[in-house]
């Protein structure tokens, strides 16, 4: 093999090489979910919980209020 085909060669494996380190990007276009732990989960719960229980309070008082 000459000079200039181990040139064009060694150029070709690392250009290959440094476009295998580039991180591809997120087809779907959403940002990754991260973990969330079993506490945050169910503060995460309790949090909801609460707000459904202020909003059928807020509808029970509207309706006795009629």
């Amino acid at each position: 093999m000459n000079k200039k085909q181990q040139m064009i060669k060694k150029l070709a494996k690392r250009a290959k090489a440094r476009k295998n380190k580039i991180e591809p990007d997120n087809p779907s276009l959403k940002p990754k979910d991260r973990y969330i732990s079993k506490a945050e989960r169910a503060k995460m719960e309790l949090e909801a919980q609460q707000a459904n229980d202020n909003t059928s309070i807020d509808t029970e008082a509207s309706i006795t209020e009629k």
